[in-house]
């Protein structure tokens, strides 16, 4: 299979890339996105700087430095970067893909699992991958194979993350969804968002927990951290993000984003 469909050559003019057989590596300008690509293997996306948004026909995740997005074989999908990133794709083999989830998922990245991304994806000898180099890893076959049971075996043990915000396929959870997409500061409740759609507050809270297996407010929190994650990676301060997205002071905003994400909003900021 042709990896270098991973990014069309036409689909960010500031983007550069590196693609082998196995994986691959491209540097984003901010703002920088692909074509969709759909792949006959599973694969992993890392971040190893700046923030990935993966779309995919069931949802979206957001994929900050400190966790790895998995995207199975057949699954439509398009990438668009927030801040300076630098994303690394490892495709795993059949033998592998059936160990972890049939679905989109984002997991918590450990500190070996986070070297052995950057190792599969960056030269020999050079786990950042740093220098600019021209060719794939220096592995040879066995070697790569123990990495990456290595690798699924970590992410077998990681928690899930809830980072991956499903798409709804009512039409009025669609409609609530278009609102609150296009500015997440709204804090109007499921009454007034329901006058707006034409539904009940109490056929939407259904919805909500049938299609999503959710609350609408669990499903608005993720939505907006998912919002700042993206700010806080274009360089906004925990303040302005956290008006922004809607939450009346930022010590709720912490909490929340705490909560989902396993860090501060500032310590995530500083350490990119």
């Amino acid at each position: 299979m042709p990896v270098s469909r991973h990014v069309r050559p036409d689909a960010d003019a500031g983007a550069t890339s590196l693609t082998w057989p196995s994986g691959g590596r491209h540097r984003w300008p901010s703002g920088g996105s692909s074509g969709e690509s759909v792949h006959e293997r599973g694969h992993l996306v890392y971040a190893a700087s700046g923030v990935l948004v993966l779309h995919t026909e069931g949802g979206t995740s957001v994929v900050p430095a400190n966790r790895v997005a998995w995207t199975p074989a057949g699954f439509t999908h398009r990438h668009r970067a927030h801040g300076e990133t630098d994303m690394r794709i490892v495709f795993l083999p059949p033998s592998l893909a059936r160990l972890v989830p049939g679905r989109p998922a984002v997991f918590c990245v450990s500190g070996l699992a986070r070297e052995v991304l950057l190792a599969l994806t960056g030269p020999r000898g050079d786990g950042t991958g740093g220098g600019g180099g021209s060719s794939p890893p220096g592995y040879g076959r066995a070697a790569r194979g123990r990495l990456l049971r290595v690798l699924v075996e970590e992410l077998r043990e990681a928690d899930e993350q809830p980072l991956h915000l499903p798409h709804p396929r009512d039409d009025r959870l669609r409609a609530v969804e278009r609102i609150l997409t296009r500015t997440p500061a709204d804090t109007s409740t499921l009454e007034g968002l329901g006058r707006q759609v034409g539904a009940s507050a109490r056929t939407l809270s259904r919805l909500f927990r049938d299609e999503l297996g959710m609350t609408f407010y669990e499903w608005r929190t993720q939505l907006r951290v998912h919002h700042a994650l993206v700010l806080l990676a274009e360089g906004h301060d925990t303040t302005h993000t956290a008006h922004a997205c809607g939450w009346a002071n930022p010590s709720g905003f912490i909490a929340a984003f705490t909560d989902l994400v396993g860090t501060t909003p500032g310590r995530y900021r500083a350490g990119g």
